[in-house]
């Protein structure tokens, strides 16, 4: 049991990952935070889709909250997610980033605004490592331009060869791979005779570590549910 006073207590997941040890970095420079991998008042998670169902066995069994930033989830873990949320507190997260998290927000209210003759396209890079593709980020960043549009997210990817004009009301989706990128990302709105880019560039990790530990803080004594980095800033 913990006090207000105290340190939160943060259970790394998968601490030798990228994410884990960056996270453990962002932990050394803050006090508000230590890493107790035994005993956390959060569980985080950002190691691989196959792993998932361990992590939300361990949340739901110590009936604590957990942080799942981990990308490229099917349908099933999906489900598995929204099972756990029923018990404890779930934040799912693409990207912890708090200014991606504003950059949703801004995406959503550009499509309600511009409206469907506006095209949009959704360019992500990202590091060569990176296993899935569009990344987490950039399809809660589409999710974020249909929901300001209205309507679900229909998607077009990988174009290539002839017959590859683009569909009406279609969000267009590139992924570029290369180098030690941490994540770029542009959402383009393109309309008659002028553009609009909203762009968001992490640096290195420790924007998405800095993230996480926000996100943990807000989890805090939250009653089971699912919730996003969006309440994550609206708290703020």
């Amino acid at each position: 049991m913990r006090t207000d006073q105290q340190p939160i207590r943060i259970a790394l997941f998968a601490p030798e990952g990228r994410m884990g040890q960056a996270i453990a970095a962002a932990v050394e420079a803050d006090p508000g935070f230590i890493v107790d991998n035994n005993h956390g008042d959060v569980i985080v998670d950002f190691s691989a889709p196959a792993a998932l169902q361990q992590s939300l066995d361990r949340a739901t069994a110590a009936g604590v909250p957990i942080l799942v930033g981990t990308t490229g989830l099917d349908d099933l873990a999906e489900q598995r997610i929204a099972e756990a949320s029923k018990q404890v507190a779930v934040l799912q997260a693409s990207n912890t980033s708090l200014g991606v998290a504003l950059l949703s927000e801004l995406v959503e209210r550009a499509a309600r605004v511009l409206g469907p003759q506006w095209d949009i396209e959704i360019l992500e890079m990202h590091h060569r490592h990176k296993a899935d593709a569009p990344s987490g980020t950039a399809l809660t960043l589409g999710d974020a331009a249909a929901k300001g549009r209205g309507g679900p997210l229909r998607s077009e990817r990988g174009r290539d060869g002839t017959g590859s004009k683009r569909q009406e009301g279609a969000i267009g989706f590139a992924s570029l791979r290369g180098g030690s990128v941490a994540g770029d990302h542009d959402v383009i709105f393109a309309g008659p005779e002028e553009r609009l880019i909203l762009s968001h560039r992490a640096e290195n990790r420790m924007v998405f570590a800095r993230g996480a530990l926000a996100a943990a803080r807000f989890l805090v004594g939250k009653p089971a549910g699912l919730y996003s980095m969006r309440d994550v800033i609206e708290a703020a």
